[in-house]
């Protein structure tokens, strides 16, 4: 791509598209290419986002339920007729995979069409109050109202999806939106404006503002924002959280999963799903298998079938059709899982296989003999890298799962309902995935963490909720106080 042909794109504010002095150029993370310019905004374009947002909450308030399904349902059509051209942005500005970007576009689909379900499905509780002495013949009826101007922050990872986890919910609620993309991956969330505005969105209604943290954080302490609903890093976002004040927060944050295979598993399946959960978009994954505890009678087994599997990969250019695992998102991400495999073989750890580092490709990786101070178990690799452990006791394993300061979600697998219902029990994460890696995630289920992955959730039903504030309405029904 010559310097004549890169395409550029200017930011948006309130429906008014805009350029600034000193565009930001995006690259191809494989070959370091310039694949796109994107212009960015500065402060007193946030600063006249949030006024363009504040005063649209009267205008999106009263949208019917019909008509924010009917806008959704247009931009996820008009997602699914460009989702070739989207997939190749996708696999351009992130380095995805052409496979794993196509499934990306099927579930940023997905995703708006169920806020378009949801849109018309936001209902209340009519609530009995006479059960107490003096409130005979009152009824209560509560009904969810938009909380206000929602600013949502979106990773690198899966910048279509998560945009249209963010945008998808905001309508359905009836709030306005400003969307802070990352800035390695603006492109689809614009692309996804122009979208939105073409579905007869109105224009004040939506912001998209590509520019750095340091320039976003006026937005999550400005008061005119109600909600900030974040994606990415634990360390930001509970630095934002910090500055975010009254507002309502969901953040949907980072962790190191675990997947626990016990004796009385599907040992091959169980082999073949830890490969794809642990090296799939380069193990870029919020809930990428990183941790794996096998029993003690299968270790060896599944060992040399685990080593298989991630041995018939293919890594290279994310364009290549057959490409399994393409490059980090960066060289400094790269390094920095280099370093903490590095660390742990220095720790006593051994690497079963990979362990290299070519530019941003990191060879997907098998570390066995980690303990659980290393850095590559105590913190979120984020990178093509997954040790392996061996256990005993089921509840020894269930222990060291909870040996984090994450939690996210756990994979379980075995035959035994006790030992499921154990781990859903005693586990000290969001949602436990029975017979499957803990890297499973439908669109619509609620999704979110705990301890430090996060507070809130996801999904749009969910994140509607949490975009919306609960009115109660207490009213005498006895005809006499009518």
């Amino acid at each position: 791509m010559t310097a004549e042909n890169v395409p550029e794109y200017r930011f948006l504010i309130g429906g008014e598209w805009r350029t600034n002095p000193g565009p930001r150029e995006v690259k191809f993370p494989y070959t370091g290419e310039t694949i796109a310019v994107v212009h960015q905004a500065a402060g007193r374009d946030l600063d006249d986002a949030a006024g363009i947002a504040a005063e649209a909450v009267e205008c999106t308030r009263h949208l019917s339920s019909a008509e924010k399904s009917r806008i959704l349902s247009s931009i996820a059509d008009q997602v699914e007729a460009r989702a070739a051209e989207l997939a190749g942005i996708l696999v351009l500005e992130g380095g995805k995979t052409r496979s794993f970007a196509a499934l990306e576009v099927q579930r940023a689909v997905a995703t708006l069409r169920t806020s378009a379900e949801e849109a018309r499905r936001i209902g209340g509780e009519l609530i009995p109050l006479d059960w107490s002495a003096g409130a005979e013949g009152r009824i209560g009826i509560t009904r969810r109202f938009p909380a206000g101007p929602v600013l949502g922050i979106t990773p690198f990872n899966f910048p279509l999806n998560l945009a249209c986890h963010k945008l998808g919910p905001a309508v359905a609620a009836g709030n306005p939106l400003i969307l802070k993309p990352a800035s390695a991956t603006p492109v689809s969330s614009l692309l996804l404006a122009e979208m939105a505005l073409r579905a007869g969105l109105p224009r004040e209604a939506l912001s998209v503002v590509p520019c750095s943290g340091e320039v976003a954080e006026r937005l999550v302490s400005d008061p005119r924002i109600a909600v900030l609903t974040f994606t990415g890093s634990p360390a930001v976002g509970w630095h934002l959280r910090e500055l975010a004040g009254r507002k309502k927060v969901t953040l949907e944050l980072g962790g190191n999963a675990a997947a626990i295979v016990h004796d009385d598993a599907d040992t091959g399946y169980a082999a073949s799903r830890i490969v794809t959960g642990g090296y799939t978009n380069a193990g870029q994954v919020c809930i990428s298998v990183q941790r794996v505890f096998l029993h003690d009678a299968i270790y060896d087994a599944m060992l040399t079938q685990i080593r298989a599997g991630v041995a018939a990969l293919i890594t290279g250019d994310p364009r290549d059709d057959h490409t399994d695992v393409g490059p980090m998102i960066s060289l400094e991400a790269a390094e920095r899982a280099g370093q903490m495999v590095d660390e742990a073989v220095a720790g006593g750890a051994r690497i079963l296989y990979g362990g290299t580092r070519r530019g941003s490709m990191v060879a997907p990786t098998i570390l066995t003999g980690t303990t659980p101070e290393m850095r590559v178990e105590q913190e979120e690799v984020f990178a093509p890298v997954i040790t392996i452990s061996r256990y005993t006791d089921f509840e020894d394993a269930l222990s060291r799962a909870n040996r984090s300061r994450y939690g996210m979600q756990l994979g379980v697998f075995t035959r035994d309902i006790g030992r499921i219902m154990k781990a859903f029990e005693e586990s000290e994460v969001g949602g436990v995935v029975a017979n499957d890696i803990p890297t499973f995630r439908v669109d619509h289920m609620p999704y979110g963490g705990v301890k430090g992955s996060g507070t809130g959730k996801e999904g749009p039903r969910y994140a509607i909720r949490e975009m919306t504030e609960e009115r109660l309405l207490i009213l005498d029904t006895r005809s006499d106080r009518s």
